[in-house]
């Protein structure tokens, strides 16, 4: 029996290259290039972003306790981790080719409406918490 045919009977296989802290620092080099290339690329990622940072500090002056503040800071991260799986999603369909077909369009629509729900969380959150703190 070979390695890989072992590893697969006792579930462990695992992808060949880097290990350890190698992998860590290569994922996290892969990782910071996805945020710069969705910043240089996709106009709602930057606004999303500098949204964020605007909200950043009224976050920490709304929350009246470390719930309320995850509550802001967590509904805030979504929108941008919701930009992200868009914007990929998108870069996908679009690199499979530029006909329209329908599972594409889909596959778009469906990503478009989770950056809108995450937006929609966001305001629900941000409302709910600015009126219990202003009111």
């Amino acid at each position: 029996m070979t390695r890989t045919q072992s590893n697969i009977i006792e579930g462990s296989l695992s992808k060949p290259g880097k290990k350890g802290l190698t992998r860590l620092l290569a994922a996290l080099r892969y990782s910071l290039r996805g945020l710069a290339a969705a910043w240089r690329f996709e106009a709602a990622f930057r606004l999303e972003v500098v949204l964020a940072a605007c909200c950043l500090p009224l976050a920490f002056w709304l929350a009246q306790s470390h719930v309320e503040l995850l509550l802001l800071l967590l509904s805030m991260f979504a929108v941008i981790i919701a930009e992200l799986v868009n914007s990929a999603i998108e870069a996908v369909v679009d690199r499979t080719g530029s006909e329209l077909h329908e599972l594409s369009g889909r596959a778009k629509d469906i990503g478009s409406a989770v950056v809108l729900m995450t937006l929609v969380q966001f305001l629900i959150v941000w409302i709910v918490i600015g009126v219990q703190r202003l009111g």
